[in-house]
C-alpha cells in the first residue's frame, strides 16, 4: 500500500507495537499503593492545570483504545481533582449530518483548548485511520492522505504552542471479552455496551493492522504515542496520570505565580476594617 508520510516531519525511529506489550508486568496489587499514587498524581495534574491557566498555555490529550479498555475510568481519574473551568472532555462519536459535509478535521478544529485551557478527546482525528478505516467508512485513498494530513495538523497545533499528549490504552483479546460479558450481565452497565462493540470485536485483526499502521505513521519524534498496557484498571489509571503529567509539565515551571501586592493590600485593608 502506498501510504503517505511527509518528509520534514521526523517519525519515531522505534515505534510502540501491540505485541510488545507486556501485561504480566503492568500490575498493581495493593490499594494503598494505588491510592497513595493516586493522590499524589491528581495533585500534580492540579498543579499544572493551574500552571497552564496563569500561564496562558494550551494542552491536547488523545485518548484512543479497544472498547472496554479503561479509557472513561481513566478520564474520571485525570480530571477528578481538577478545576473544571479549565478543561473540556469531548467524546467522539459519528459526525453530525452537518460535520458530514466538512472536511473530517473540521469537527476537531472547533473543540481546540483556548489560551490557559487543557482539552481531553475520548477518541479523535485518529478514528479516520481506524475505525473508518476498518469499517470502509472512507474509502483507501482517503484514510491513506489522513496519515500526512494528521502529522501536518498536529504540527501545526505544537508550532503554535499547543502540548500534545496521545495516548493508547491496550488490552487482551480475553480481557475484552470478559468486560464486554460484565456489561451484558450488568443492568448498570447495559448503557456502555453497543452494537459497534461488538462488531469491532469481530474485526479484532483488521484493527490490530491498523492501529499498528498508526503507531507507525503517526507517532512523530514530537508526538510520540504512549502505549498503556490496559488490563488492570489501578496500573492503567496511574499509568496514564504519569504520562500525561510527564508531558504537559515538561519544560514548564509549575511554581503558583506570586500574589499580586495591589491584591494583598486590599485584602489588608478589608481585615483591618473588618477587626
Amino acid at each position: 500500500m502506498d501510504y503517505h508520510s511527509p518528509s520534514h516531519i521526523q517519525l519515531q525511529a522505534e515505534p510502540p507495537t501491540l505485541e510488545s506489550v507486556d501485561f504480566s508486568q503492568a500490575v498493581i496489587s495493593d490499594k494503598e499503593v494505588y491510592t497513595s499514587a493516586l493522590s499524589i498524581l491528581q495533585k500534580d495534574m492540579l498543579h499544572i492545570q493551574q500552571a497552564y491557566h496563569h500561564q496562558g498555555l494550551r494542552g491536547i490529550i488523545v485518548f484512543q483504545g479497544w472498547d472496554a479498555s479503561g479509557k472513561g475510568g481513566a478520564i474520571r481519574r485525570l480530571t477528578e481533582k481538577l478545576d473544571p473551568r479549565g478543561f473540556d472532555v469531548f467524546p467522539i462519536g459519528k459526525p453530525s449530518i452537518e460535520e458530514q459535509g466538512k472536511h473530517y478535521l473540521y469537527r476537531f478544529q472547533t473543540k481546540l483548548p483556548a489560551k490557559g485551557r487543557i482539552v481531553i478527546f475520548d477518541r479523535s482525528w485518529y478514528e479516520r485511520v481506524l475505525v473508518e478505516r476498518v469499517e470502509a467508512l472512507a474509502n483507501e485513498q482517503a484514510w491513506q492522505r489522513a496519515y500526512q494530513e494528521i502529522n501536518e495538523f498536529e504540527r501545526l497545533l505544537m508550532d503554535d504552542g499547543v502540548r500534545i499528549v496521545k495516548l493508547f490504552l491496550h488490552i487482551s483479546e480475553a480481557e475484552q471479552l470478559v468486560r464486554l460479558k460484565e456489561r451484558l450481565q450488568n443492568p448498570l452497565k447495559h448503557w456502555k455496551l453497543t452494537h459497534e462493540d461488538v462488531r469491532n470485536r469481530l474485526n479484532w485483526q483488521q484493527y490490530e493492522l491498523a492501529t499498528n499502521d498508526m503507531f507507525r505513521l503517526t507517532s512523530t519524534n514530537a508526538a510520540p504515542w504512549h502505549l498503556v498496557a490496559a488490563n488492570k484498571k489501578w496500573y492503567t489509571r496511574i499509568q496514564v496520570l504519569k504520562i500525561v503529567s510527564a508531558t504537559l509539565r515538561k519544560g514548564i515551571d509549575i511554581t503558583p505565580p506570586p500574589i499580586e501586592q495591589s491584591l494583598v493590600k486590599l485584602m489588608e485593608d478589608l481585615l483591618s476594617n473588618t477587626d
